[in-house]
């Protein structure tokens, strides 16, 4: 296979630029703080904030990773079969827009949630997480059709460079109106709405460049003739016997499985977590993500370098190592410590984008080859949210039932520690099949 023309992996990169302005904006830094400050009393010695919805009282940062959790559910249930109808009819792309599109909404939206309209506000947040998460399945998809084996570390890890520079573009622009909305005639937290309103139109727009770009998709299947929804059941099925048959890549999932639990939910609380555990203010939470994005360019570069070098399972087994250690110097940071939180985010921004790009390189090399590249990529999807269910139903529970979030944090150290030695175990796997072939 030769990797695509220039122009069609810039589009597929373009993606990231696109949809990145929500991970940055909503999911890591303007939104929790919006959700903290209109859900908190505003007493800094209150232990827990709680909030009412539907007749229960909850710890407010609780029902956020809650709301986040149900999200990922109805991706991971949903995203499989449609993976497969979208590999069997050949039309990724339409998913692709139609998830954008629903997502892009959804943050527009937000620029009406306020204190009175909690359910609105959750509800939001939900749909556009489903389509952010939604969208990815099918934009990982096209790695494998668009790159050679070779290249497929360097062209991820331009994918998510594009998306570290493209958010942070858009998070500065944000920053302005959140740091000096006098300058402009608003409040601090209009000006955090008009952020989330400013992310669909960002969102939606570049991705409209990017979709340009992406090669049309062949269909595997005859829609005339078979029913799309048995038939999606079927490739999904069929695909599902492949990985069971494959020790390598069977065991790289399960590894997958648990040390992606605790990065997606590091990435998915770090905001709230700074914020209502370590009295972090919202200006310099939002300065520690940037650097967070920042660092994470030469990081993904980085990674992917030592992934040549000593091999992607190695150069994730150092990686996972290096999230253990943050996870404990996490645990320890001291209340309103601003640069040593800054100092972790600088250590978290750099492993940060590397665990991603290789992660998702590592499954594409480990894929047979195949016309059922969405199928495929809807395992590693499905695997991911079930994970970030479990990462943030765990979070959020063990904040209400110990009253702090530093105990949530230690306790991703447990899915780190089985995440690493799966990946041992699956290095050692791919060893000994190398060395079978080789006799």
């Amino acid at each position: 296979m030769k990797t695509a023309s220039k122009k069609v992996i810039n589009g597929w990169a373009m993606y990231d630029w696109a949809n990145s302005s929500y991970n940055l904006v909503i999911t890591s830094t303007i939104f929790p703080a919006y959700y903290e400050a209109i859900t908190g009393d505003g007493n800094e010695n209150t232990s827990v904030d709680t909030v009412q919805l539907f007749g229960r009282e909850f710890v407010n940062t609780s029902l956020y990773n809650y709301a986040l959790a149900i999200a990922f559910i109805i991706v991971a249930i949903s995203s499989p079969i449609l993976s497969s109808i979208a590999d069997y009819r050949g039309n990724k792309k339409k998913f692709l827009f139609f998830f954008c599109t629903i997502g892009s909404i959804a943050c527009s939206s937000m620029y009406f949630f306020t204190k009175d309209n909690l359910a609105f506000g959750l509800t939001c947040l939900i749909i556009a997480c489903i389509g952010f998460w939604s969208s990815q399945v099918f934009y990982n998809s096209f790695l494998p059709e668009i790159a050679a084996p070779e290249d497929q570390d360097r062209v991820s890890a331009k994918g998510y460079s594009m998306g570290y520079i493209g958010s942070m573009i858009l998070q500065i622009i944000c920053f302005v109106f959140v740091l000096s909305p006098d300058s402009f005639g608003i409040t601090v937290g209009k000006a955090s709405q008009i952020s989330f309103l400013l992310v669909g139109i960002w969102w939606w727009g570049f991705a409209q460049f990017s979709l340009s770009r992406l090669p049309k998709s062949i269909p595997i299947g005859n829609s005339k003739t078979e029913n799309i929804f048995t038939k999606g059941y079927k490739e999904l099925n069929k695909v599902w016997h492949q990985v069971k048959a494959m020790p390598v890549l069977k065991r790289y999932l399960l590894a997958f499985f648990f040390y992606n639990m605790g990065v997606q939910t590091v990435m998915l609380v770090a905001t709230l977590y700074g914020k209502s555990e370590l009295n972090i203010p919202t200006t310099n939470l939002i300065i520690a993500i940037l650097i967070i994005q920042f660092i994470a360019i030469p990081g993904a570069y980085t990674i992917a370098f030592l992934s040549k070098k000593i091999g992607n399972f190695n150069a994730l087994m150092v990686t996972v190592f290096f999230w253990i250690v943050l996870c404990v110097v996490g645990y320890n940071l001291p209340k309103n410590g601003v640069y040593e939180f800054y100092g972790l985010a600088v250590l978290v921004g750099f492993v940060m984008g590397g665990i991603q790009s290789l992660s998702r390189s590592t499954y594409a090399k480990l894929m047979p080859e195949t016309k059922d590249t969405t199928s495929f990529f809807s395992f590693y999807d499905v695997t991911e949210k079930i994970a970030i269910v479990i990462g943030m139903f765990s979070f959020g529970y063990i904040n209400e039932f110990t009253g702090s979030q530093r105990n949530s944090v230690l306790a991703l150290v447990v899915f780190f520690v089985l995440g690493l030695f799966i990946l041992y175990s699956a290095a050692i796997t791919q060893k000994r099949q190398k060395n079978n072939a080789i006799i």
